[in-house]
């Protein structure tokens, strides 16, 4: 399996690959390595996200893509909720290539658009229809999933930053060793 890089300048987005710092969840890295990767039809995708966000003057900011599975497990073990994670025993959307966690930005300023919570925000607040945030960050989370669905995206109802490729669970489970050198090293 070819994963593909997911980087400027072929594909035209910011990336803050945060399991690659301690700024998630965890409070440590992931990730021994900040790289993002897709499968090829995802890839296909968001290409097809980034031009429709470009035509309004938004551009994505990437937190993951590819997590391989011994990184999901290492997720899981810090914090079995199957709420906000997948069991890596069924196998993430983000093990099989086909997962993106992202934001919106404004393509001038760079800034990011008010979602309401922060990524990996493990709460109700950050479920796609929450109305208990500002009507701008609803209005930004329906920008986000209009131009995420347009391009061929599904969402997770728990979740505004995550998107994934419908019927993803026809596509394997991988482990770090699908690329090289892999993202997981001595993290």
């Amino acid at each position: 399996m070819t994963l593909v890089a997911i980087a400027p300048p072929n594909f035209d987005v910011v990336l803050d690959l945060r399991y690659a710092t301690p700024a998630n969840f965890t409070g440590k890295p992931v990730y021994a390595r900040a790289a993002a990767y897709l499968h090829p039809d995802a890839a296909r995708h968001l290409t097809r996200a980034i031009g429709l966000a470009a035509a309004l003057g938004l551009r994505f900011k990437i937190f993951d893509a590819f997590r391989p599975s011994e990184a999901q497990w290492a997720l899981w073990n810090f914090r079995p909720d199957p709420d906000f994670l997948a069991d890596p025993r069924r196998g993430s959307p983000h093990s099989r290539g086909v997962a993106l966690d992202l934001t919106l930005i404004d393509a001038t300023s760079g800034a990011e658009l008010d979602m309401g919570t922060e990524f990996d925000a493990f709460t109700p607040h950050s479920y796609h229809g929450a109305i208990e945030v500002s009507a701008g960050a609803q209005r930004n989370r329906h920008l986000l999933l209009g131009l995420m669905s347009a391009a061929g995206w599904d969402f997770y109802m728990r979740e505004w930053w995550h998107y994934q490729l419908f019927d993803s669970r026809r596509y394997p489970v991988l482990s770090d060793t699908v690329i090289a050198p892999g993202l997981m090293g001595a993290a």
